[in-house]
């Protein structure tokens, strides 16, 4: 045979097998375009003249691997639909004649097409949409980036390599396949699995017990700093129990209804669960791909659209007010002078100062065994049995609070996050009444206790009675000799005159001769706004990205499984008209069972969001973002519109399905 007839052969094969083919090359260029925009975006010198480069370059890389990674999964699962379909016409060939060598040669050909008009089309689109693209991430991080029509060598180089490297890994495990069928299986291929799956109970249980365990920790988690190690323990165990309940629990499920002879024997019923019996486990792994898929796009769009709306409540979080001073171990004498030259420095600068708050305090780590206090360290850090208290002298909370309370010696007054408190602690020995607070008056959001997910706010009758208390159980007395004082502030200026502001405030700390500025800490919201919107925006962009890349891979899995179940489903429901059910009850059947299982995977995915919705906001707030009402939003907003698009893509695939039934 000439070598022009296995190219027109190959040519003739995928014509002919449009249906699968089409929608799998517009994968592939869809795939390539992405990760080309990606590793266009890495390689900008525009973006590596923003502030923050770092972070969205990282932030970008990330997003990359992970396409790469999911483009390799994903082009080798729906290949897999391909040769599937196929496989009876791959039998045919061969026992008219062409050997297997031949056959892999036409298939080898195939793929050089498909591979080819992939990576050319996708380059094509990649190379034209990473300008917009670009303006886009340079809108969303409000960076102005002038730049002509730009060609990444080094992104197109990486890109051909890596898909190269997938079609070659594809092409040789079709080969393989084919190597080890035997023609008669190949001509019945596409029929495998066709046989009613059995119960395994084992199997469902441990999905079950799995599901429920991701969904425990997800629930019960209340650490923000707990819930970054968590999350990923939970997401897999929620993955686990999804396939196997999807695989074993449904048949499980399916022959439970079965053995309800009421419920089983009416028509609807009886073709229904018959029908998702059959090849039900084929059936699961799709539909638990299509749900795990739609979980991670509602949680990674609704996170990352949360966090780009809520950036100024972050920020805010992060900084109570624009400029901050925070000095540790500071007499009230030398606070003194700290005051005047800050009202010296704003009075130089024409600023005024508004919501100015300013607290004395003082915070370290303790270990707490029931009402015994020991000390664990200076600052907040991680560790398991560390819990982070704030002393707070009387006189300071009276202020503040605009009350007149009073304390004797031996009395505090205190307030707990999380862990509970008696009537008397001990500090060392030394014994001390309590007396309960219901709420923190919102000071620990001004000291670094409220990066901690646990802790205590102790009111003191004096500063002395506090230094005492920290001498008495302090490994390093030395580290602290008097209260830590914090002082914030609001401008009534713009950011620009802000940043001028904060950094005049530095300059006349480091130039002042009556107060030491080594142990001060100047801070400013504006100083990190580029920064925090960088990372924001990054991780927007990206999740919106990535969001629409699982989106277009739900999609063409959806359509597969449609078009293929048609095809599987066609001569069933021809013998259920010869055998006497009427049109309209075939169609009733094929509408129930086609509805059932298409948006089973949607509620699994808004059941799986819903469990994880308290695990997610305490990320957010590991991220400073403590709005949850805001992600709420998100969330109800993202299921709905996924749920449109989802519907959207039923009607669009179901009248494939019911044109190849019928």
């Amino acid at each position: 045979m000439s070598k022009m007839f296995y190219a027109k052969l190959a040519l003739s094969n995928i014509k002919k097998n449009g249906k699968f083919y089409f929608p799998y090359i517009l994968t592939c260029i869809g795939t390539i375009m992405m990760f080309y925009i990606m590793c266009f975006i890495v390689t900008n010198d525009g973006i590596s003249k923003m502030s923050g480069s770092i972070y969205i370059k990282t932030i970008m890389i990330f997003g990359t691997i992970i396409i790469g990674i999911f483009a390799t999964i994903f082009l080798f699962y729906t290949n897999s639909f391909l040769i599937k379909r196929r496989k009876k016409e791959f039998g045919l060939f061969n026992i008219l004649g062409m050997d297997k060598r031949n056959l892999g040669r036409v298939l080898g050909i195939e793929n050089l097409i498909v591979a080819s008009a992939g990576l050319i089309a996708g380059l094509l689109c990649g190379i034209l949409f990473s300008r917009l693209m670009i303006m886009i991430l340079a809108k969303l991080l409000k960076f102005n980036i002038s730049f002509g029509f730009q060609i990444s060598v080094l992104a197109v180089a990486i890109t051909v390599i890596v898909f190269t490297s997938i079609f070659i890994l594809i092409y040789l495990n079709t080969l393989r396949q084919l190597h080890f069928s035997k023609p008669i299986e190949l001509l019945y291929g596409s029929n495998v699995g066709e046989r009613e799956p059995k119960t395994k109970w084992v199997l469902a249980s441990f999905g079950a017990i799995s599901l429920l365990s991701g969904y425990y920790i997800a629930i019960t988690t209340n650490s923000p700093l707990a819930a970054i190690g968590l999350f990923f323990i939970a997401v897999l165990l929620v993955i686990i129990g999804t396939y196997l309940l999807f695989i074993a629990g449904s048949i499980a499920l399916l022959k439970i209804l079965r053995k309800n002879k009421s419920y089983y024997y009416q028509t609807n019923h009886f073709t229904t669960i018959s029908g998702m019996l059959y090849r039900m486990k084929q059936n699961a792994v799709g539909l638990a791909n299509i749900c795990i898929l739609s979980t991670m796009v509602l949680v990674m769009i609704s996170t990352t659209v949360c966090l780009y709306l809520g950036f100024d409540d972050a920020l805010r979080n992060l900084y109570p007010r624009n400029i901050e001073v925070t000095a540790q171990s500071i007499s009230v004498k030398d606070s003194g002078y700290l005051n005047e030259i800050i009202d010296k420095t704003i009075s130089e600068s024409n600023n005024g100062s508004i919501n100015t708050f300013q607290l004395r305090y003082l915070n370290f780590m303790v270990s707490q065994k029931e009402n015994n206090f020991s000390f664990v360290s200076n600052g907040v850090y991680l560790k398991t049995d560390a819990i982070a208290v704030l002393f707070i002298p009387l006189d300071e909370y009276n202020r503040i609070n605009n009350t007149t309370l009073s304390l004797k010696e031996d009395e505090l007054m205190a307030y707990c996050k999380k862990t509970a408190i008696g009537d008397n602690v001990t500090f060392a020995g030394n014994n001390y009444k309590i007396i309960k607070l219901t709420e923190d008056a919102g000071l620990a959001k001004y000291t670094s206790i409220k990066f901690s997910d646990n802790y205590f706010i102790f009111i003191a009758p004096s500063e002395k009675v506090i230094m005492n208390i920290y001498n008495s159980i302090a490994l390093d007395k030395a580290s602290n000799t008097n209260l830590n004082y914090y002082l914030g502030f609001d401008t009534n200026t713009d950011g620009v005159a802000q940043l001028a502001l904060y950094n005049k405030i530095n300059t006349s700390l480091d130039n002042s001769k009556s107060i030491n500025s080594d142990r001060i800490y100047v801070g400013c919201a504006e100083s990190i706004r580029e920064e925090f919107l960088t990372i924001y925006g990054g991780l927007f962009f990206l999740g919106i990205f990535l969001g629409l890349l699982f989106m277009m891979a739900t999609v063409l899995i959806i359509y597969y499984k449609q078009v293929s179940e048609g095809y599987d489903d066609k001569h069933r429901f021809e013998i259920m008209q010869k055998v006497g059910l009427s049109r309209t009850e075939v169609k009733s059947t094929v509408k129930t069972q086609v509805l059932t299982v298409f948006f089973l995977p949607l509620i699994a995915a808004v059941v799986h969001i819903a469990a994880a919705f308290k695990m997610i906001t305490k990320l957010l707030a590991a991220l400073n973002l403590t709005n949850i009402v805001l992600f709420a939003w998100c969330v109800v907003g993202t299921v709905v519109v996924f749920s449109l698009i989802y519907a959207l893509v039923y009607t669009l695939t179901a009248r494939a399905y019911y044109k190849i039934v019928e």
